[in-house]
């Protein structure tokens, strides 16, 4: 599984956060100590800071053009704030300042899977909301195939920056697979369809089809039908949203036997 690279910063940087229109400044909107604390429903509203991230990561996160926000877990966490008497309060935060954030009481909530996180233990996690499904992406007239990992060899793959895959890593230190990072998702795919020398990228499976879809790239690529790696994308929390990680659980619960997420997803495929 892939997951970002970075040491924690802290310090100063809060009031670089600050800003005049939404999402709120988190500056601005420090709660109070008993706020800080999940609490089961009891009539009151709450409130819920989510972090969508600075650029987001669509389809499950999409922050739009007039200040919107949209995406696969936005809405699923939407609905179940809703129910639960919270409101979701949208925080644009940098990857690498997300864990410090969240541990001292700024934002209450992010999209993570459990093995993006350096020391879990910290934290609290939901059930997964969906499975992120790492696989390898080429271009349609590709003869790249994926088996296994050790066949690998001789290739150039595409990847995101500052993302560390540890499947891959062995590959790339003794330098059997070349790596070329690109800051943005869309780059990846760019860089495949105009670039000679790259072989595949590596990408949730959800996110190239829909990268695929939202730039007309419909039969210029395939992907493998093996993952990397598979892993939950849960919200990660302080251990003390305990409530609202159990009230949370079961209105998920509810949603997938309903065929509610399902519904959510088919808006996104």
């Amino acid at each position: 599984m892939a997951y970002p690279n970075g040491n924690l910063l802290t310090g100063a940087f809060i009031a670089l956060l600050m800003a005049s229109v939404a999402p709120a400044s988190i500056a601005t909107q420090v709660s109070s100590s008993e706020d800080d604390e999940a609490r089961p429903l009891d009539g009151k509203q709450h409130l819920l800071r989510l972090n969508v991230s600075t650029n987001g990561y669509p389809p499950y996160l999409i922050i739009e053009e007039d200040g919107s926000y949209g995406g696969i877990v936005y809405d699923v966490v939407s609905r179940i704030a809703d129910r639960t008497g919270y409101t979701v309060e949208p925080h644009e935060v940098p990857r690498k300042r997300v864990d410090d954030l969240l541990l001292r009481g700024l934002i209450d909530a992010t999209p993570r899977a459990r093995e993006w996180t350096e020391e879990p233990g910290r934290f609290l996690f939901t059930d997964p909301i969906v499975p992120i499904r790492e696989v390898f992406f080429s271009r349609a007239d590709s003869d790249f195939r994926f088996g296994e990992l050790d066949r690998l060899g001789g290739i150039t793959l595409v990847t995101p920056l500052g993302y560390h895959y540890p499947q891959l890593e062995p590959l790339f230190e003794n330098g059997t697979v070349e790596r070329y990072e690109v800051r943005h998702d869309r780059d990846m795919f760019r860089y495949l369809l105009h670039g000679p020398n790259f072989d595949a990228a590596v990408a949730d499976l959800t996110v190239g089809q829909w990268i695929i879809r939202q730039n007309n790239w419909k039969g210029e690529f395939k992907h493998s039908d093996k993952a990397i790696s598979q892993y939950g994308y849960r919200l990660m929390l302080r251990p003390e949203w305990q409530d609202f990680a159990e009230m949370f659980n079961d209105e998920l619960a509810d949603m997938k036997a309903s065929g509610e997420l399902d519904d959510i997803l088919d808006q996104y495929r």
